[in-house]
């Protein structure tokens, strides 16, 4: 596996080692259609399988690691759980009052956010006027030039979660998902727990190449408010857990485990 990597890396474009990895991974199956041959590594030994491959527009495409079922979930009596990837702006109050009164509330980006929840549920999650980011954007005048923006700020309301706040986070997490990420850790008792996320936050800029070719790039950029940078550095975890192979034929979540022994530790 690590000369593949090392050799397929010349090819892959990525912001940090993170998502190169992961789009590597989307593609090693990848290959002529037909039959092929798999071996597969189990707990009781290597098994070689036959599959088929298929086209790529009828493969069922994995963007996201988080919890199966509704978007809000109690996962015993003392801790709730909300994932982004169905959550609703409309839908924020009634899951915040739902969650009140919990000893911790688990927010799971790993995943791309629904709709954009940034403020709508980070102001349930500090007790002050907090920044969070601040921007650089290009000079029209003065092509090469860029200048700071003022910091953002999440703003408190009234009602105000109490709770621990644990942010879930992997490599799929990117764009919205770290500027969510971004936001919401500034909460008094936030931690960040997973693995380095894509580093590719920031709003898309396309342009067009001779041949009849496009591409984009980030046309800000995006920092904390002390200026450290988040582009092609991504949002790093307060605590580090990755899956694991054992992890993973027991079908546990091994992130989502840590988070809540994390909110149960005293």
């Amino acid at each position: 596996m690590a000369q593949l990597v090392a050799a397929w890396r010349p090819y892959y474009a990525a912001s940090n080692e993170a998502a190169r990895l992961r789009d590597m991974a989307g593609k090693l199956t990848t290959g002529a259609c037909g039959a092929t041959r798999l071996q597969v590594r189990r707990e009781q030994g290597d098994v070689e399988l036959t599959a088929q491959r298929v086209p790529a527009g009828r493969q069922a495409r994995q963007d996201t690691h988080d919890r199966d079922g509704e978007t809000f979930q109690r996962l015993g009596d003392d801790i709730a759980y909300l994932k982004l990837s169905s959550l609703k702006r409309a839908d924020v109050a009634a899951h915040m009052a739902a969650a009140a009164g919990s000893r911790g509330l688990i927010i799971d980006i790993r995943n791309y956010p629904r709709e954009f929840v940034v403020f709508a549920l980070g102001s349930y999650l500090v007790e002050r006027p907090t920044e969070f980011a601040r921007f650089t954007k290009g000079d029209l005048g003065n092509p090469g030039a860029f200048h700071w923006t003022n910091a953002i700020a999440l703003y408190p309301q009234a009602l105000r979660y109490a709770g621990k706040v644990m942010l879930l986070v992997d490599e799929v997490s990117q764009s919205q998902a770290e500027y969510t990420a971004m936001a919401l850790r500034v909460a008094p008792r936030a931690k960040v727990i997973g693995s380095t996320t894509a580093g590719a936050d920031g709003n898309m800029s396309p342009f067009a190449l001779p041949g009849g070719l496009s591409t984009l790039i980030s046309g800000i950029g995006v920092f904390y408010p002390d200026r450290r940078p988040t582009q092609r550095v991504g949002i790093i975890p307060d605590i580090e857990v990755r899956p694991t192979l054992g992890g993973i034929r027991a079908g546990r979540d091994e992130v989502l485990e840590a988070a809540i022994a994390e909110i149960r530790r005293q």
